[in-house]
């Protein structure tokens, strides 16, 4: 009877025939440090997209509150609006925040205005920087506000969407002012004749009353390429204590001045 033998082993011999040598080593590294580079990359622009909106969301509501400002009411809608030269309120300090911004086309949105376009301190806390070079709204002049399109509340996303005839209203120091989409359109980002005194006209003495609002453009992560401009143009005003805006419940304000 014979017996099987396990068939002899070849031991391989030299330094080529082993698996995960250096080169081997370098290249899992590298993969491990791209896989580490994209979780981080990845991290980043959630955090961009999606967290800084919810900070931002979270201190412009305190702000708001805090603000106690008046709130539109279809229930007390003004039966008389003034087209006659407004009251004027006096520049605030830096930071202050002064009014609010509401804009009937993006969902009724409402945003509060503070003086200054600091970016921490103002424009990524979900609010509506004034340039404290231009006037207060209300008086004759350009009144310009900066906003962010994306990331930090992102207030001014929806600028493209606003169409000439829009109302803009801004409520600042008991007095509503309602203005009216005019004109838009992308510039460079040193154009900054759009918030001249007469938007798009500087060194000519202004005789109305401007409202400009600026913000990045085209949307996106590369959102600085160019700025989107949004004008507008006093209808008519009022005293808080006369109501609420017939535009910012639906309504269309008399032409006349009177109900």
């Amino acid at each position: 009877m014979s017996t099987a033998t396990a068939p002899p082993i070849r031991h391989r011999s030299g330094g080529r025939s082993r698996r995960g040598g250096p080169v081997s080593a370098v290249v899992g590294v590298v993969g491990e440090l791209l896989i580490t580079l994209g979780v981080l990359l990845g991290l980043y622009v959630v955090w961009q997209l999606w967290w800084t909106d919810v900070q931002a969301d979270r201190e412009q509501a305190q702000i708001l509150a805090e603000l106690d400002a008046p709130v539109p009411d279809a229930d007390d809608v003004a039966v008389q609006v003034r087209r006659d030269a407004p009251p004027v309120m006096e520049p605030p300090a830096a930071g202050e925040v002064f009014g609010t911004l509401h804009v009937p086309r993006w969902d009724d949105a409402v945003m509060p205005i503070a003086e200054g376009t600091d970016k921490r301190a103002i424009l990524d806390k979900a609010m509506a920087g004034h340039y404290p070079e231009t006037v207060m709204p209300g008086d004759v002049g350009n009144f310009a506000l900066a906003g962010h399109r994306m990331t930090y509340g992102a207030i001014f996303h929806r600028a493209e969407e606003l169409q000439v005839g829009d109302p803009i209203v801004v409520e600042a120091d008991d007095t509503w002012y309602v203005y009216r989409v005019t004109h838009m359109q992308a510039v460079e980002p040193d154009q900054v004749e759009a918030v001249a005194p007469v938007p798009w006209e500087p060194g000519v003495e202004p005789t109305e009353r401007y409202l400009t609002l600026t913000t990045c453009h085209p949307i996106g992560l590369n959102s600085l390429q160019a700025r989107f401009i949004v004008n507008a143009k006093l209808d008519y005003w009022l005293p808080v204590a006369d109501g609420t805006p017939p535009d910012l419940v639906g309504q269309t304000a008399p032409t006349d001045g009177s109900a």
